[in-house]
């Protein structure tokens, strides 16, 4: 999809602060965050939902490790999901901690180290 963002940000076109890589899923940070390590975790090849993603069950693999990662980098055991799809036309995920989290959601290379620093 040559309009799609997130296909952008897979190809290295737009650039993105990256959390996680496999050879199917990249994890970013979110550049408008809700709080500190607002993540959004994308399928690297364009599908347009969530649910025709073919590896569906490792891509929340993907999203466990994140939020995993999250709870002990922002020392939290809340950690919210949010599957809507609407923003972008492109199979995404959000996982960010609760709002009650202290730091700078706009630090995204320091919030992204923490949860780098994290992942198991």
């Amino acid at each position: 999809m040559e309009d799609c963002i997130f296909c952008k940000i897979v190809s290295g076109e737009i650039p993105s602060t990256k959390v996680y890589e496999d050879e199917n899923f990249l994890a970013i940070m979110d550049i408008t965050p809700r709080s500190p390590g607002h993540v959004q975790v994308i399928s690297k090849k364009h599908y347009r939902w969530v649910w025709d993603v073919p590896n569906v069950g490792e891509y929340f693999e993907v999203v466990r490790k994140i939020a995993k990662a999250q709870q002990k980098a922002f020392e939290t055991d809340w950690i919210i999901e949010q599957i809507v799809g609407e923003d972008v036309s492109h199979a995404h995920i959000w996982v960010f901690p609760n709002d009650k989290i202290n730091g700078d959601k706009k630090d995204f290379v320091g919030n992204a180290e923490k949860i780098r620093n994290n992942l198991n």
